[in-house]
This record gives C-alpha cells, sequence and structure tokens, in this order.
C-alpha cells in the first residue's frame, strides 16, 4: 500500500460528498486528461520550482512554452535564479535540442528525445502521461483539487514518488516530489497556465535568446582567475573506486585540473575557468551529438553516452567515463555542485 501524504489524506465520505457537489471522479478526471492530450496544440505557463538536492534549498523562476501538432514539438523552458549567470534555458526546435546559457553566450546543440524519455516535473504533458501510465496511481480531492500519488522516471533516482495537484479545470497546480523515504525534494507551485495559446514561432529561435553582438560576454579583465575558480572536490564517489592523480595544466583561460578515479567503475573529472571571448563575434553552439539535458540540482547539464558537461559557479566541468553509468556520473555531478574547496 502506497504511505498518503499529509495533503491528499482525505476521507472517502469527504470525496463522496464533493463528488455529489460537482467534483469529477477519478475515472472522468483521467479520461478528461486523456483527451487533453491527444487535442491541446499547446499551452504557456510560469511556476516557482525549489529543489532541496543539495545543501541548501535552491529557488528557481520558470517560464515554460510549447507548441505541439502532428509533426512538430516545440519547448522553450527558462530557468532562472538570484545567479543570473546560472540562468539557463532548454530549446527544442527543428533543429534539435539546445541548452542556452545567455549571460555567458554559450549554447550547447544534441540530438534527443527530450522530453518524453524522462519525467519532467514543470512540464503539463509529463505530468499528465505519468498519471495516464500509472496502473497503482492513488486519487483524491482535497479543497476542490484533484490529487494524485504516483511512480516516477526521473533522471536522478532518488526522485522516486510524486504528488501531483490539479485544479478543478485539470490545469496544474502544484507537484511534490519525493524520495525513499517520502521526504520532500523538489516542489513546483504553478503560478498560472494558459491552454492553446498563440505563440510565434520566432519564440523557439535559438538566435533570438542570445546576445546580439553589441552585446558581447564579458571581457576577461573583467573576470579574475581568483573570482572564477577553486577546485571542486566531490563528495560522492562510486563503490571501490578513489582518487589517484590530480594534475594541472596552464591553458590560456587559466589553469584547467584534471582528476583521474581508478578502480571499479574509473572516470575523469576536468574543471577549469570558463572561456569568456573578448571579441565582439557570437560564440558558436558546440554540436554535442546524441545526448540528454540532465538535472543537477543547481544547472542543468549535458549527459551524452561517455560525457556530463555543465557549468558553474564560473567553472566548467567534464565527466568522462567509458565505464561510468549516467545515474553515478549525474551523483558525482551533484555532490561536486554542493562542495567547494580551495
Amino acid at each position: 500500500m502506497k504511505k498518503k501524504f499529509g495533503f491528499c489524506t482525505v476521507a472517502f465520505l469527504s470525496i463522496a460528498l464533493l463528488a455529489a457537489c460537482g467534483e469529477k471522479s477519478e475515472e472522468e478526471v483521467v479520461e478528461d486528461l486523456g483527451e487533453t492530450l491527444q487535442t491541446m496544440s499547446g499551452y504557456q505557463t510560469s511556476a516557482s520550482l525549489t529543489m532541496q538536492t543539495g545543501q541548501e534549498p535552491r529557488e528557481y523562476d520558470v517560464q515554460i512554452a510549447h507548441v505541439q501538432n502532428e509533426e512538430n514539438r516545440y519547448y522553450r523552458v527558462e530557468l532562472q535564479n538570484e545567479n543570473e549567470e546560472q540562468n539557463q534555458m532548454i530549446l527544442r526546435n527543428d533543429d534539435g535540442v539546445f541548452l542556452l546559457t545567455p549571460a555567458l553566450n554559450k549554447s550547447f546543440r544534441f540530438q534527443s528525445d527530450w522530453p518524453s524519455n524522462n519525467s519532467q516535473m514543470y512540464l503539463y504533458e509529463s505530468l499528465v502521461t505519468d498519471i495516464l501510465s500509472d496502473s497503482e496511481r492513488s486519487f483524491a480531492i482535497e479543497e476542490d483539487k484533484y490529487v494524485f500519488e504516483t511512480v516516477t522516471n526521473y533522471q536522478n533516482q532518488n526522485l522516486q514518488q510524486q504528488e501531483i495537484v490539479l485544479n478543478d479545470d485539470l490545469t496544474p497546480h502544484a507537484v511534490r516530489v519525493f524520495d525513499q523515504n517520502y521526504e520532500p525534494l523538489v516542489e513546483v507551485a504553478f503560478h498560472d497556465f494558459e491552454l492553446n495559446p498563440a505563440i510565434d514561432s520566432s519564440e523557439f529561435d535559438m538566435d533570438r535568446h542570445l546576445p546580439e553582438e553589441s552585446e558581447a560576454p564579458v571581457s576577461t579583465d573583467e573576470v579574475t582567475e581568483e573570482d572564477v575558480f577553486g577546485v571542486f572536490m566531490p563528495s560522492y564517489e562510486p563503490a571501490n573506486t578513489e582518487l589517484s592523480e590530480t594534475s594541472e595544466v596552464q591553458t590560456d583561460d587559466g589553469i584547467r585540473v584534471i582528476m583521474s578515479y581508478e578502480g571499479e567503475q574509473p572516470f575523469t573529472i576536468i574543471q577549469q575557468p570558463l572561456s569568456m571571448s573578448t571579441s565582439s563575434e557570437v560564440t558558436p553552439t558546440r554540436d554535442m551529438g546524441a545526448g540528454d539535458p540532465v538535472d543537477l540540482g543547481e544547472v542543468i547539464g549535458i549527459q551524452t553516452d561517455n560525457s556530463l558537461t555543465w557549468s558553474v559557479d564560473g567553472v566548467e566541468f567534464v565527466i568522462a567515463s567509458d565505464t561510468l553509468h549516467v545515474d553515478e556520473m549525474a551523483a558525482v555531478a551533484r555532490s561536486m555542485t554542493a562542495t567547494h574547496e580551495k
């Protein structure tokens, strides 16, 4: 039997009374959600995202636009927090999936099935799909809200269960995602939601969301190595794997640190200051091939078959391994974003 959370523990009699006053049954809600998923042309929404996956809570403002038809699925997901340089955007258009960091004029392109390959706690159609696909879901009604508990399919395997709260018109109200001990790790509160809006296709154009040439990247003489770079050490290591060697290489952008781990699951961590061009030219998009955006708590990284790339606090990181599983790579990365040592 699934554990019930405080918000959605409702007596059967209360549900029956609410249903008698016009509330829909679980079967009716599920049927309507399925129809909405099939017939909608898109939506736009804003939300607040709070993550408890690091040492301190991280809060983000999220803006989402989505358009879908028989041929295309377009997405624009903006994640903003108090550190403007860590604001990021995920775009999906005809050219692929892009991860942009506009303040740093950084962009990556990769081929991916995102967002359909994993659960996405801030995408409406992903939440609906999770509800429809979980045959063991639970359902309750509280304060004119429909509340579902479902299993999840997040990249972060610590996120195992979720509570999805819908308004009486079946628009999203809130989401809470829990670990195996039913401790909340992620919370999403939706502020508004518009179904089937008119959204111009230019909203999904990558060039529109990067700086103009006159707004070129920050010059290197405005950022010193001491300001942006200290060695990050992971607090998590895979079993029977440990640090064997650390080396430093001087580059044009500063010191590159290479940490080699040996054991059952060997891997390498490379970290160096983010390069910031002094020219007025827009930095070209880096093509990553096949990959997926992956949530690392503080930022979104890019996962390929044998590497994970991300940047935080003025430092660019790469984890490379032929043997490390993608979940293990992400676990190492998340532990590095929470541990900073000079």
